[in-house]
């Protein structure tokens, strides 16, 4: 390292990965966005050492980090240096020749493999939060010179990363109240208690659940969005009314609830546990409710003169089904609720109707 370099300096731990150096530090929130800087974003994919920035995330991760100030989780950044480094340890031996300062040029050039989302978000947020520029984030260090290997790196870190399912994001989430109302409905309510998925957000042939934590979750944030309730237990007691009366206009799900037919069974011959028709139920019971206030159970046993049968294609496909299989589309939760609240007796508000006009064409001709 030259005399003449100016350099930044680092509390850091040494170890050794694949016979290379590697290094462990603590960078200040203030110096991430001066020390990383994108400047790939105008090359071919084939010439970036990363993949382009999507700056449609950001605004999500933005506000969870400055919504939760005293509670907020970044995990590490990863990141390469090009330049000349030098590691002096604390001491000679044992430990201490694994603990002590990273001097890095300002010269270098620094590559981010693994994190350069949330290094946007913490620009932006230092603009809302100016005080989070002293809190740290671990931070990486690798050393490459080139790009070919700053590329297989990102190849590598990425190659075995695999998201949570919703359901199991779901199960863990305390901040959201709806992933909490959830949760406690599929506890407390007879109708799911036992059958929920509370893992996956897909259920194998062969599976006991009838219905996922995730598609529990939607049907419910439907129905109850505009119900102008603000107590959680409020919310809770009126989810849990509502699917009860659902459940009691719904044989099938009675029948696998005393174990006179199997889970797997329903699945595959109805549609009516599938998270589409959940999905639906709820819009169509937030309509009920808000139309029928006193007077909204009655209508729900009309339920029972619908062929939930997947075979009943004239009803289903198009609507929660696309060419014999079931289909979660917005579109087709939709169409899907409009039938339900059509046969129900409900309204269809302007944005349905346009909808089931566009629906009707297409069939027609």
């Amino acid at each position: 390292m030259a005399s003449s370099d100016f350099i930044y300096t680092f509390p850091s731990i040494r170890g050794i990965q694949a016979g290379r150096a590697y290094f462990v530090s603590m960078c200040p929130l203030y110096l991430i966005p001066k020390i990383f800087i994108f400047n790939e974003e105008e090359l071919r994919p084939e010439l970036r050492a990363q993949r382009q920035l999507n700056k449609g995330r950001l605004p999500e991760l933005v506000r969870y980090l400055t919504d939760n100030l005293e509670n907020y989780v970044f995990s590490a950044l990863t990141a390469s240096i090009d330049g000349e480094v030098i590691f002096e340890p604390l001491g000679n031996q044992g430990e201490g020749n694994k603990v002590g300062r990273l001097q890095i040029p300002m010269s270098a050039r620094f590559i981010i493999n693994d994190g350069q989302h949330r290094r946007a978000a913490i620009e932006r947020a230092l603009k809302e939060r100016p005080e989070l520029g002293d809190e740290t984030i671990a931070v990486v260090f690798f050393l490459d010179k080139g790009l070919e290997r700053c590329q297989q790196m990102f190849a590598d870190l990425n190659r075995y990363a695999i998201r949570p399912s919703r359901s199991l994001g779901l199960l863990y989430d305390h901040r959201d109240e709806f992933a909490a109302l959830a949760r406690d409905l599929v506890y407390r309510s007879p109708v799911f208690r036992d059958l929920v998925e509370l893992e996956k957000t897909s259920l194998s042939p062969r599976s006991r659940r009838l219905f996922t934590l995730s598609s529990i979750y939607s049907a419910t944030s439907e129905l109850l969005v505009n119900s102008g309730l603000e107590n959680f237990g409020d919310l809770t007691e009126a989810a849990i009314e509502y699917w009860d009366e659902v459940a009691k206009n719904l044989k099938e799900w009675s029948l696998v609830q005393q174990g006179k037919i199997s889970a797997g069974e329903v699945r595959q011959d109805f549609i009516n546990t599938h998270g589409v028709v959940l999905q639906a139920l709820g819009r169509a019971g937030s309509a009920l409710l808000a139309d029928y206030p006193n007077s909204w159970k009655p209508k729900l046993k009309l339920l029972k003169e619908l062929d939930w049968r997947r075979s009943n294609l004239q009803l289903w496909e198009g609507r929660a089904m696309i060419g014999g299989r079931v289909s979660k589309a917005q579109h087709n939760i939709l169409l899907t609720s409009n039938a339900i609240k059509m046969h129900l007796g409900l309204h269809l508000s302007p944005e349905e109707q346009r909808v089931e006009d566009a629906y009707n064409r297409e069939t027609d001709d």
